[in-house]
């Protein structure tokens, strides 16, 4: 085998010089047509460009697995059916009260965005920590009597992982039609033990986006990141929160993660029913379909409610966009709280240009997150926000994982979705946009006492410049962080 191997690499060595620098020509002239009929933000363009001409091969290897989507056309073939009823528009949803004039504008821009109505007679309810949040997921699953969707990117079989895993049995083997969705990386990419354990007890389960096969790996960069659990298709809970043993703050664990999640009732429900459904089509090749997953559902609250959902295909820059529009019709104040934060120059701006006509506008970020390097490059990210007058706060160990955002004491932002590039453009997400002013003081509140810590321009100025050229270099990965 040794004696074929240097033969092997003897033949490519007597390959003319002229023939290879045909071949990598070829092959990066072909990719650059790709590139420029393909990716519309020019800075990347000209990167991969760039990197593909000066290392055709390492270059045109990177940009198959990291710079081609190929889920445009996977997810449009997969999309639910035109057969099922779009929940919507159901003719028995009921009709809120109008809007404020100034939320007017908003509405009619996210209903363009989303194709969604906006939903009337929910009913929202905090929960913090996993300490708070599981005991209900799981209350509510031991309770299911028709079905059970589940999705999380991570989902690990630890204690409360093997709870879970019992929960999810059990109801499976009482009859309720079960349904579990994890992430292909998040939840172990080579050991992925609760999504075996699933399968080994006969309960459909689904790896978004996985495969060993080399010529099925450029989804690497592409992730599920939604937390969904939708109980008879009436009662859903959503958030930031995975399912981790680190979440359960009370328990000491060795590296707490605090977050936010959210209960839900009401009509949006069959919204967030249909996002999981189209995710589990897109998986799996399967509808979910009737009154098992999509019952009549009416009022039980106050609050107006719509299902926002992104990802790297037809829902492309759908949260982002929620965001720049909520930004521009805010007229007193923003106050959002994220634990990444590397936002993209045109967010950079929309809350420049906010600060600047007058609002309060206010961003807390974790002091230390779980990720140094994003921590490194937000440092080098904010000058421009800090010169505009846009407070950043710094939050107190341990380290939050929740991402909320609030707009004039009414309008509410909550999800999955961080504010970085990754969310925005990179992995599968899932926001509610929520009118309720009660909702919005708690979450305004909660924000408030975090507000203690301001990071000032001074700080910035006094690292020192290795500090300083680390922290900028990190910035240039941004678009994958």
């Amino acid at each position: 085998m040794e004696q074929a191997l240097l033969s092997w690499i003897g033949a490519l060595a007597s390959i003319p010089t002229e023939v290879v620098w045909l071949a990598g020509a070829t092959l990066s002239g072909l990719i650059s047509i790709h590139i420029l009929l393909r990716k519309r933000e020019v800075g990347a363009a000209i990167g991969w460009i760039g990197l593909v001409w000066l290392a055709p091969l390492f270059g045109s290897a990177l940009y198959a697995l990291f710079g081609v989507n190929r889920v445009t056309r996977r997810a449009q073939k997969l999309r639910i059916k035109p057969s099922r009823p779009n929940p919507a528009d159901r003719a028995e949803e009921p009709e809120g009260p109008p809007l404020p004039e100034r939320f007017r504008p908003l509405d009619r821009a996210v209903q363009r965005i989303t194709a969604l109505s906006l939903q009337a007679g929910n009913r929202i309810e905090t929960l913090r920590n996993g300490d708070q949040v599981y005991p209900a997921m799981l209350a509510a699953i031991g309770e299911a009597q028709h079905s059970v969707a589940l999705s999380s990117y991570i989902f690990r079989k630890d204690e409360i992982g093997r709870a879970f895993l019992s929960a999810l049995e059990d109801a499976h083997h009482r009859g309720v039609a079960v349904r579990v969705l994890v992430d292909g990386i998040g939840s172990g990419y080579f050991f992925a033990a609760i999504y075996g354990g699933l399968r080994r007890r006969g309960v459909p389960v689904g790896r978004f986006m996985h495969s060993v096969l080399p010529w099925r790996m450029p989804f690497l960069n592409l992730r599920t990141h939604k937390k969904l659990l939708i109980v008879d298709g009436a009662l859903a809970f959503t958030g930031g929160i995975n399912i981790a043993d680190e979440n359960r703050v009370a328990t000491n664990p060795p590296e707490p993660v605090r977050d936010v999640h959210f209960r839900i009732e009401g009509p949006v429900v069959a919204q967030l029913t249909a996002a999981f459904a189209s995710d589990w089509a897109f998986v799996m090749d399967e509808d979910l379909e009737g009154p098992l997953w999509f019952p009549p559902l009416g009022p039980c609250g106050e609050t107006q409610a719509r299902v926002v959902t992104s990802g790297p295909d037809a829902d492309l820059r759908k949260i982002e966009l929620v965001v720049l529009e909520a930004i521009t019709c805010a007229r007193t104040s923003i106050r959002l709280m994220t634990p990444y934060f590397l936002p993209s120059e045109v967010l950079v701006s929309a809350l420049s240009l906010a600060a600047l006509r007058g609002l309060a506008v206010d961003v807390i970020i974790p002091m230390d997150s779980d990720h140094a390097v994003v921590d490194w490059a937000t440092r080098a990210h904010v000058d421009p926000l800090l010169r505009s007058d846009v407070r950043i706060w710094l939050d107190d160990p341990p380290f939050d994982h929740a991402k909320l955002l609030v707009i004039d004491d009414a309008w509410c932002f909550i999800g999955s979705a961080n504010w970085d590039t990754r969310s925005f453009r990179l992995n599968f997400e899932l926001n509610v946009e929520a009118y309720d002013p009660g909702l919005a003081r708690h979450l305004d509140a909660f924000m408030r006492e975090k507000m203690s810590l301001r990071l000032t321009l001074e700080d910035l100025s006094r690292r020192d410049l290795p500090v300083r050229l680390r922290d900028a270099g990190v910035r240039l990965l941004l678009p994958y962080l």
